[in-house]
């Protein structure tokens, strides 16, 4: 007989929903050895089945997308990344708008962009003070951010990158709040100064630098000979409504994750003093294999987005239990990645894994799986390759803090505590 529901917790609702905020790792790791591969926990967001075991997750990923809509499960994030969101789309939608982001991706533009985020990497570590500890995520998020600025948008003009830097900071504050702020209870305008509508002020501003760089592009009489990813968006059928929000999309979603994505390297790197050396020499010989091994087992340990989720469109059977419409399902990227069947010593940092094996489909998560797996899965692991490889060759760091037990939450990534805090020595 199928069982009729996953097993879950006793407490409030409201409390779970607070422990997800504070402690989402290890909330779900409690959760895994009470339970099992499947269990529920009650989110901010509503109830939500956990999957742990890589099977159910296959089935997921590769399920019909008319019955595991991703879109809806990420409409949260609407009011930041807007309607047209690839993240939001879910059925035809999301087929055709995927078809059009993909090509800047992928082939040999990736190469061609590694000379820019290097050169990008290079100068801001030229600015690093010496002696004094300072937090390498902030840099990381500045280099990440300034990437794609140049890279996606090809934005050129000193002014205009400056004030949209300023803009993106104000937009998204980080911390356990902004999870808060996102629910829609909470999206009221309170007067001056009040969180929803500065967030809508400085959404509006941002906006206009957008659309007008859009109309740019579309009137530029050499956008056949641009290679960012925005004039190659302009040659395509997308509607302005529907770039604006690709182009949210990169910005938020692209530099925020890479950018706490490297600041865990660092940190692990720090922690481990025999694969740090590893890396500086590999760094410093010009050899990319280990810092490739290095940036797979830091996403392993360290996936930005511990989960994803599907919301069911209709009533399907997912691990041996018989779920109705409506119920959301997330497959636990965090819990996959540590595995010990699949992960000997999961909970060890040991890059030297995957120069052994290559990561795996559904069993190396942080990316997600199926038609909704990153598109820009491969510029992200190459940019974290290049930058962490500019930083070594260039900067002899140490930490400034004992090394990190537990994330902190940045809006909806999970962070380091205090960013890595380092010294650079010379």
């Amino acid at each position: 007989m199928t069982p009729r529901r996953p097993p879950e917790w006793p407490q409030p609702r409201a409390w779970q929903a607070l422990r997800w905020i504070l402690r989402p790792e290890a909330w779900m790791l409690a959760s895994r050895e009470r339970f099992g591969d499947v269990f529920v926990l009650h989110l901010p967001f509503g109830p939500q089945v956990f999957l742990a075991d890589p099977e159910a997750i296959k089935d997921v990923f590769t399920g019909d997308p008319a019955v595991f809509h991703a879109g809806e499960g990420n409409a949260p994030l609407e009011p930041a990344v807007g309607a047209h969101s690839i993240l939001l789309l879910d059925d035809e939608p999301h087929v055709r708008q995927r078809r059009l982001l993909l090509p800047p991706f992928r082939g040999s533009r990736l190469g061609r962009w590694t000379a820019t985020m290097a050169e990008i990497a290079r100068a801001d570590v030229d600015r690093w003070p010496a002696g004094e500890p300072f937090a390498l995520e902030a840099r990381m998020r500045a280099i990440t951010l300034e990437v794609i600025l140049r890279v996606v948008f090809g934005i050129e003009q000193d002014a205009r990158l400056a004030e949209l830097r300023a803009l993106l900071r104000r937009l998204m504050p980080r911390g356990g709040a902004q999870v808060v702020a996102m629910l829609p209870a909470f999206r009221r305008d309170l007067g001056p100064g009040s969180p929803w509508r500065t967030f809508l002020a400085t959404r509006a501003r941002i906006d206009a630098i957008l659309f007008d760089e859009i109309a740019r592009r579309r009137a530029d009489p050499g956008l056949a000979g641009r290679e960012d990813v925005l004039s190659m968006l302009a040659a395509t059928d997308m509607t302005d409504a529907e770039m604006r929000d690709e182009l949210m999309t990169l910005l938020l979603a692209g530099h925020e994750t890479t950018a706490v994505s490297l600041a865990w390297t660092f940190a692990l790197l720090f922690a481990h003093p025999d694969a740090h050396a590893r890396a500086i020499a590999g760094a410093r010989a010009g050899e990319t294999a280990f810092l490739d091994a290095v940036v797979a087992e830091a996403l392993r340990l360290r996936p930005p987005i511990p989960a994803v989720v599907r919301r069911l469109t209709a009533p399907a059977t997912v691990a041996g239990y018989d779920l109705p419409a409506g119920t959301k399902v997330s497959p636990a990227i965090w819990l996959v990645n540590r595995r010990e069947d699949l992960y000997p010593q999961p909970h060890a940092f040991r890059p030297e894994r995957f120069l052994e094996n290559a990561p795996q489909t559904y069993t190396w998560l942080p990316f997600g799986g199926g038609i909704r797996r990153c598109v820009g899965a491969s510029f992200a692991t190459t940019e974290m390759r290049v930058v962490l490889g500019e930083v070594l060759a260039r900067a002899d760091l140490r930490a400034a803090d004992p090394p990190p037990r537990r994330s902190t939450r940045r809006a909806i990534v999970l962070g380091p505590p205090r960013g890595t805090r380092a010294i650079l020595t010379r």
